[in-house]
């Protein structure tokens, strides 16, 4: 592998931690949004998180990429998870027997950062059975 290639990967897994980073801060502020007895924060936060992973892992062709971005929103909602300098906390439990968004938060986005991470890339076996004739 040359040295800019290898410099050109690493600078991809640092944007795409960082982008993660971000939605990660993005979607740990916004979680906690309801609409009535509606989860609308943590859905859309969900959503837009599994959006950009696999979307990094579809334009990279990279796992390592996706495991970038899924470390930088696994940070961001880690380190604003706990309690801040002037003592308060953006992921607060829940009552108890009350819907609790922020573990259901925390949990979302390693299961979403597994699923994308783990899931088999599939273009080799679509190039063979095309190059096989057995696709149009």
């Amino acid at each position: 592998m040359r040295s800019s290639s290898a410099l050109a990967r690493v600078a991809t897994w640092v944007v795409a931690f960082i982008v993660g980073a971000v939605y990660g801060l993005a979607g740990t502020i916004a979680h906690t949004y309801m609409l009535g007895w509606f989860p609308l924060g943590l859905v859309l936060a969900v959503i837009g998180s599994a959006a950009l992973l696999v979307a990094v892992r579809l334009l990279t062709s990279d796992r390592w990429a996706a495991l970038a971005t899924g470390l930088g929103i696994a940070v961001a909602t880690l380190v604003f998870s706990g309690r801040g300098p002037g003592g308060s906390v953006i992921v607060a439990q829940a009552a108890e027997g009350r819907f609790d968004a922020g573990t259901v938060w925390t949990i979302a986005v390693l299961v979403l950062v597994v699923l994308v991470v783990a899931w088999p890339d599939l273009s080799g076996v679509r190039r063979e059975e095309h190059a096989a004739g057995e696709l149009d």
